[in-house]
C-alpha cells in the first residue's frame, strides 16, 4: 500500500487508482446521459403539448384506443406524447443509476 503512505485515500476502498478513475468516468456519464436526455425529453414533451396537440374544437380528449385510426393527428400526439414521457423516465432512471452506484 504504497498510497497509504503518500496519505492519498480512495473512498472506494483498496481499489486501484486507475480503477478508482474508471468508476467515476462511469459515474459521469451515467449523470450525463441521464441529465441530457431526461431535458430533451422534457423539451420534447412541452414541444408537442403545445405544437402537435390536434386543433380545432373536437372531442379529442373523448376518443379511446380503439378511435386513433380515425383520426392521425391524434393518434400521431399520443405516440409522441409517449415516447417523450418514456425517454424522461429513461433519463430518470439513469440518474438514479448514478446516484445509487
Amino acid at each position: 500500500m504504497a498510497y497509504a503512505s503518500k496519505g492519498i485515500h480512495f473512498p472506494v476502498g483498496s481499489q486501484s487508482p486507475s480503477a478508482y478513475h474508471a468508476e467515476m468516468i462511469i459515474l459521469r456519464l451515467l449523470y450525463m446521459a441521464g441529465g441530457f436526455l431526461f431535458l430533451l425529453s422534457l423539451a420534447a414533451h412541452l414541444y408537442v403539448r403545445v405544437y402537435l396537440r390536434p386543433k380545432g374544437k373536437s372531442d379529442l380528449d373523448d376518443y379511446y384506443y380503439e378511435f386513433e385510426d380515425q383520426h392521425p393527428a391524434y393518434a400521431k400526439y399520443t405516440r409522441w406524447l409517449q415516447i417523450s414521457l418514456g425517454g424522461a423516465a429513461v433519463g430518470l432512471l439513469l440518474l438514479f443509476l448514478g446516484v445509487i452506484f
